[in-house]
């Protein structure tokens, strides 16, 4: 009966493809470029470098722009490996760049931006990107927003905060009137929301083979001045992370 109302009144508020919350907080950027300062770009500067979870290739060819040795674009989708492939010619890079499903090569550090809220099974996600580094190598991660974050359920926030207001069944019986997937729960959806928490990071990390070396929790800029170690989860914009193999 609540799930039925809900869906009611989500029919009311969006009755259509709420296109405009689907924002990225790289909108008209370059999203290497937003991340990558100075100093973390000697870690990619003539480096064997894995873009995981590299979509359409943009942010691989940012990567050889960079001065990449060699980049490795690896995605499950063999559809946007086919665009990023494209891509790569287009800006003349193809020659310092592949695109897979997986890579035997190890890498001196490993690149995943916007990914991290999407995996299916995060923890799995580490271990196999412990097994491609080189012995040294680290991980940058750059990720949001998570999920308390205002527009956290990305198109599910068809208001701030709405995903946390509404139940996941009215959320996703409302998504099924746009896009008929055939999706019936969050982690189904195109793209898949893994509901990835700061919190729940710092734990996936503790117990993997990784270290935190580096963690920054970015507020957004109109919340920035009630950003703070209490307030983060619902304050913050994106986390910038690196991470270092246990010794």
């Amino acid at each position: 009966m609540l799930d039925q109302l809900q869906y009611r009144i989500l029919k009311k508020i969006a009755p259509g493809d709420p296109q405009t919350m689907e924002g990225s907080s790289y909108e008209g950027k370059s999203k290497v470029g937003v991340y990558l300062g100075e100093g973390l770009r000697e870690l990619i500067r003539d480096k064997t470098v894995v873009d995981f979870g590299c979509g359409e290739g943009a942010d691989s060819v940012d990567l050889a722009r960079l001065g990449a040795r060699k980049v490795i674009g690896i995605d499950i989708r063999q559809s946007v490996l086919d665009k990023a492939k494209a891509k790569a010619a287009a800006a003349g890079v193809e020659e310092r760049c592949e695109f897979a499903t997986s890579t035997d090569t190890k890498a001196d550090t490993i690149v995943s931006l916007d990914a991290f809220e999407h995996f299916g099974d995060p923890g799995a996600i580490l271990e196999i990107m412990h097994g491609l580094l080189k012995p040294g190598g680290r991980v940058i991660a750059c990720f949001g927003p998570t999920w308390y974050h205002p527009l956290g359920g990305h198109l599910f926030s068809v208001f701030p905060w709405a995903h946390l207001v509404f139940s996941e069944a009215a959320l996703i019986r409302w998504r099924a009137t746009i896009r008929p997937d055939g999706a019936t729960k969050f982690s189904e959806v195109s793209g898949g929301l893994n509901q990835m928490t700061i919190a729940r990071f710092e734990r996936l990390v503790a117990a993997s083979k990784f270290e935190l070396e580096e963690l920054e929790t970015v507020p957004i800029r109109p919340l920035r001045r009630l950003h703070s170690g209490l307030t983060r989860e619902f304050t913050t914009a994106l986390v910038r992370a690196r991470l270092v193999a246990k010794h």
